[in-house]
């Protein structure tokens, strides 16, 4: 799953691949989602297994 997450973030950010610098907001925007799906992630694993 890791692996797959990892090839569809640089998948999104080579789309439309021009000379143009590097759309920041966008980066943020797909780093900031990531971090938030992954907590989400491990609270459902600890809730699941009884760890918290």
């Amino acid at each position: 799953m890791r692996r797959f997450a990892l090839k569809a973030l640089f998948a999104l950010l080579t789309l439309n691949r021009d000379d143009d610098p590097p759309r920041w907001d966008r980066i943020v925007l797909m780093a900031s989602s990531l971090v938030t799906i992954g907590l989400i992630a491990l609270y459902a694993y600890g809730k699941a297994t009884g760890r918290w």
